[in-house]
């Protein structure tokens, strides 16, 4: 599979662009396929976002209650939106 770039021209600097996105996308898809789930390091990244969050006073919440009704509501209206994307759509 290959992948065609264009150049952009910027005042900057000159960049290319990805010009076909099907292909770029099915190759982020085998990317991911490939990627083997390492456990060890995701339970390392879990501990660290939760030891900053304690750092930043965001866990343990004070209130884990606090605006319940505002996301019951916004759920409530997410979960009512019909499904408008389909297969044939681009």
């Amino acid at each position: 599979m290959s992948i065609k770039f264009i150049p952009i021209k910027s005042s900057c600097e000159n960049k290319k662009m990805i010009k076909d996105i099907k292909t770029w996308e099915k190759f982020e898809q085998e990317e991911i396929r490939k990627e083997k789930v390492n456990i060890k390091r995701n339970f390392r990244i879990v501990d660290a976002l939760y030891r900053e969050a304690v750092s930043l006073g965001v866990f343990p919440l004070k209130n884990p209650l606090e605006g319940i009704e505002t996301k019951i509501k916004i759920a409530k209206v997410v979960n009512s939106v019909r499904k408008t994307h389909t297969k044939n759509q681009s």
